[in-house]
């Protein structure tokens, strides 16, 4: 988690902090919009997840940036930052959950392309994947019991 900049490495919430001035601006407003709606309120409401709420406050998140949804190479370095994620959030905290931020399309793909573009970074991934998925996870996910597995760990 020492690397430098910001994209293709997991920073915890100081790291992204001392960094985001310098970060492309993209990635900018998507934290300052992620943090905004963790912490603040919405039609007089608060997030409504009490967990994500209090990893956001507590510092105890844990952030990538990707540069692209289908670039290889920009993919290939978020495989690698799940690799290390894996290897470290257990001794970062209790709960140590992780964001990754996108850099938007051009344009607006609409849902059904955002829907796409999800499915193939999961798809991507798993191609990519140097473990084995867990015998005990369905690999349709159509299923119930289904679960996205990456490094051997149902995410």
């Amino acid at each position: 988690m020492n690397e430098p900049g910001t994209e293709g490495v997991l920073l915890g919430q100081e790291a992204l902090h001392d960094r985001l001035d310098d970060a492309p601006d993209w990635l900018q407003a998507h934290y300052r919009t992620f943090r905004e709606s963790m912490l603040g309120e919405r039609d007089g409401s608060p997030f409504p997840c009490y967990f994500g709420i209090e990893v956001e406050r507590e510092g105890d998140l844990l952030y990538a940036a990707c540069e692209s949804t289908t670039d290889p190479a920009a993919l290939l370095r978020l495989r690698d930052v799940l690799l290390e994620y894996l290897d470290t959030y257990a001794d970062h905290a209790d709960r140590a959950p992780l964001a990754v931020f996108f850099r938007p399309p051009d344009g607006d793909p609409g849902e059904a392309g955002y829907h796409e573009r999800l499915w193939h970074v999961l798809e991507f991934l798993h191609v990519h994947d140097p473990e084995p998925w867990p015998d005990d996870i369905p690999t349709d996910p159509d299923t119930p019991r289904f679960e996205f597995s990456f490094g051997g760990e149902p995410l």
